[in-house]
C-alpha cells in the first residue's frame, strides 16, 4: 500500500526525545521554551506558544480576543471543521463565505457582503498550504475595525509577498499532526507579535495559572490543559531544524506529480497565486466535472483495491450532519466550495515519497479513470 501521508522521523528525532525521557522535565521545560522562540524566529513573529494541537491553537486565540455569544466571524465552508467548531465552543456563530474555485481560499469580495454588526473577525485558512489574500483580507479588517485570524495550520513555511504564513493576523496558528510539513505527534502553536494575545493564550493554555509568579495551585482565570510536553517540543526542536530539507522535498514530489499528471485531460491541477509559494501540505487534483460525486468515491475505492490510497478533501463545513442539523444548512448555499468538494482528490503526498511511486500512482490513477469513464 501507498499510504496517503507518512511522517519523515529520522536518528535525530528519536535522540531528541530520549534526551527528554533521560532528563528531570518532561512538561514545562527547557525544550518548550527553545521550540517556542524557534518557531516565533522562524515565522517572524515577536511569541509564539506551543500547545497541543491546531485546534486548541485557535480556540485559544478566540477566547483570547474576547469573541463569545452574539458575536460572529466570517470564515470559510471548506476547511477542516475545527476552523468553526472553535468558534462555536465560545458561543460565537461562524457565517461562511465561499470559496475562490482556484485557489480554495475564501473569496475576498465576499466578505464584505456578510459583515453585520455583529461581526468580530475574519478567520482565513490557508487551505492545502495556499495563502490567503492576506493583503485584501487585512485591508478589509482595518476598514470595519475587525480582528484578522490566521489558520495557517496546514501552511508552515509557505509564504505570501515573501512573507511566511502565520505572521499576518492578531494571531495565527501552526498544526503539527503527523501529516503537516513537520510533526510533533500532536501539537501545535499560536502566533501573534501582540503581548497581550500572547501571555492570555499561554496562560489558558496553562490552566489558567499566572504567566509570572504564578503558584502551581492558584489560577487567575479559566483555563485548559493544553500544554505541549518536552518530547514533542523536543521532536519539534529537530524538525524545525530540518525545515529546509523537508520543504525542498515536498515540493520535489508536487514537481513530480505535475509533470506527470499536466496531460491528463480534464484534471485540474494544483494553482498557484501570483506571489504565493507554497510549502505543500498535501497534493489535491480536481477530477473533471463528469467524475463529481459518487463517482469520484467510487475511483477512491478502485485506487485503494490496487494499494494506492488516496481520499476526499474536504466536505464542506456547512454539509457535515452536526451542521445541518444544528443551523439547517442546505445544499446550494455555498455553490463554489460544494462543487469543488465533489471533485477533489488527495493523492499519497509525503517528504519521502519516491518517484517510482509516484509513477504507479499516476499510472493507476490514468487507469482508474480510463475505466470508470467507460461505465458511463
Amino acid at each position: 500500500m501507498i499510504p496517503l501521508s507518512k511522517q519523515d522521523i529520522t536518528d535525530l528525532e528519536k535522540k531528541a526525545v530520549m534526551d527528554v525521557l533521560d532528563s528531570p522535565k518532561l512538561g514545562l521545560g527547557p525544550r518548550l521554551q527553545e521550540f517556542e522562540k524557534n518557531l516565533a524566529d522562524f515565522t517572524g513573529v515577536k511569541y509564539a506558544v506551543a500547545v497541543n494541537s491546531g485546534t486548541s491553537a485557535l480556540h485559544l486565540i478566540v477566547r483570547a480576543l474576547g469573541i463569545g455569544p452574539g458575536d460572529e466571524v466570517i470564515t470559510t465552508p471548506f476547511s477542516f471543521v475545527a476552523s468553526s467548531n472553535c468558534i462555536l465552543y465560545e458561543g460565537a456563530k461562524p457565517v461562511f463565505a465561499d470559496i475562490d474555485p482556484n485557489t480554495l481560499n475564501i473569496d475576498v469580495p465576499k466578505i464584505e457582503k456578510k459583515i453585520t454588526k455583529k461581526t468580530k473577525a475574519i478567520l482565513a485558512v490557508d487551505v492545502f498550504s495556499q495563502p490567503a489574500d492576506y493583503g485584501a483580507l487585512k485591508k478589509i479588517a482595518k476598514k470595519h475595525k475587525l480582528f484578522l485570524i490566521e489558520d495557517s495550520a496546514e501552511a508552515l513555511g509557505s509564504e505570501y509577498k515573501g512573507k511566511k504564513c502565520g505572521s499576518f493576523g492578531d494571531a495565527g496558528v501552526f498544526a503539527f499532526y503527523p501529516n503537516k510539513q513537520i510533526t510533533t505527534g500532536e501539537g501545535g502553536a499560536v502566533l501573534t507579535n501582540n503581548k497581550k494575545i500572547a501571555d492570555a493564550c499561554r496562560s489558558m493554555s496553562n490552566q489558567g495559572r499566572a504567566i509570572k509568579d504564578g503558584k502551581w495551585l492558584e489560577h487567575v482565570q479559566l483555563g485548559y490543559n493544553y500544554r505541549m510536553d518536552e518530547m514533542s517540543a523536543g521532536m519539534g526542536i529537530v524538525q524545525l531544524q530540518r525545515i529546509k530539507e523537508i520543504l525542498a522535498k515536498r515540493k520535489q514530489v508536487a514537481d513530480w506529480y505535475y509533470e506527470a499528471l499536466k496531460d491528463i485531460e480534464g484534471l485540474e491541477l494544483p494553482y498557484i497565486a501570483p506571489g504565493n509559494t507554497l510549502s505543500w501540505f498535501v497534493y489535491v487534483v480536481k477530477l473533471p466535472e463528469s467524475f463529481a460525486g459518487k463517482k469520484r468515491d467510487q475511483l477512491i475505492q478502485e485506487m485503494g483495491k490496487r494499494q494506492v490510497q488516496c481520499s476526499n478533501y474536504f466536505q464542506t463545513i456547512h454539509l457535515q450532519p452536526f451542521y445541518q442539523k444544528e443551523f439547517k444548512y442546505k445544499a446550494g448555499m455555498y455553490p463554489v466550495a460544494e462543487g469543488v468538494s465533489k471533485r477533489t482528490l488527495a493523492l499519497p503526498f509525503f517528504n519521502n515519497l519516491k518517484k517510482e511511486e509516484v509513477d504507479i500512482v499516476v499510472k493507476n490513477l490514468t487507469e482508474c479513470l480510463a475505466y470508470l469513464k467507460g461505465q458511463s
